[in-house]
């Protein structure tokens, strides 16, 4: 494959799995940061026409403006075909507005990707109104890769029976659905209520779970409240052989600890967002997805 690989410090480890699976050369770009929060962009050296940059975008704000340096200075640099691989998209979950005046940001994001690159490579987006990556991004190549077929390897690889695959919520139907048809497992998803960004209430589903290991499953956790509640929920109905998989484990606010506390007994992630969790490594999908890009 004709690229150069290039990424950021804070995602070196998943780049770099991913430049030796693609068999791509690679190099680390340099990021600096000044007292008054402004950062310095030192890009190495463009030994190739196409160019990929690997970045996940959790915790984006910072991120976007050194994301756009370092676009803008490939172009500068020659760069002639530009991909972006951000396993975790930010501001995707914001697809309308739902109070007068609100700016929706999963639309003026894609629009400024879109304008900097000829290709983006996401994992799991998290689209609901909006079903198709390339309506995000209008006018550049999306192409938004799942994680089931990898997540239900693992589960076969490292449980020894089948577990029940159960969602925390509505909106974790069609990750926890196409994960399990394509492991064999069984599946449930539980009722959500929620007052606040760190306030919920869970429902669980009536269903026959005694002597099972239950796997929840959920594509973003941020603070953990959602899998907690439900893990509570699960502990108080006597289960407790309770695991969690998350895609994009962004665990803000002590949620790995919030987690355990609430009777999880092991929390397992891909690696679309470095964490100690991470289990499951997405660079053999995104090869490929690179591969018919470049």
């Amino acid at each position: 494959m004709n690229c150069r690989l290039i990424y950021f410090p804070d995602c070196e480890g998943p780049a770099l799995r991913l430049a030796q699976y693609a068999g791509l050369d690679s190099a680390r770009i340099e990021v600096h940061h000044f007292p008054d929060g402004e950062s310095l962009v030192t890009l190495p050296r463009l030994d190739a026409k196409n160019v990929c940059i690997y970045r996940s975008l959790n915790q984006p704000n910072e991120k976007l403006v050194e994301l756009l340096l370092a676009a803008k200075g490939c172009r500068e640099s020659g760069a002639r075909r530009l991909v972006l691989v951000a396993p975790y998209l930010a501001y995707m979950r914001q697809d309308k507005a739902f109070k007068k005046g609100q700016v929706v940001s999963q639309r003026v994001i894609g629009r400024l990707l879109s304008d900097l690159f000829d290709g983006v490579v996401t994992v799991d987006a998290h689209l609901h109104r909006v079903r198709n990556i390339n309506e995000v991004l209008p006018g550049c190549k999306g192409v938004n890769l799942k994680t089931a077929e990898l997540t239900a390897s693992y589960i076969k690889e490292n449980y020894s029976e089948p577990p029940f695959i159960l969602g925390p919520d509505e909106e974790s139907l069609q990750w926890v659905k196409s994960m399990a048809q394509v492991g064999g497992f069984a599946y449930g998803v539980c009722k959500k209520v929620r007052y606040g960004d760190a306030s919920v209430r869970v429902e669980i589903p009536r269903l026959a779970l005694k002597n099972r290991q239950i796997i929840l499953v959920d594509d973003i956790v941020s603070t953990g409240h959602t899998l907690s509640s439900a893990a509570k929920g699960l502990v108080e109905r006597g289960e407790r052989d309770i695991h969690c998989i998350v895609t994009h484990a962004l665990f803000v606010r002590g949620a790995s600890s919030l987690l355990r506390k609430s009777g999880i007994k092991r929390i397992i992630s891909t690696d679309t967002v470095p964490h100690s969790s991470n289990r499951i490594f997405i660079a053999p999908v995104v090869a490929k997805a690179l591969s018919d890009l470049i």
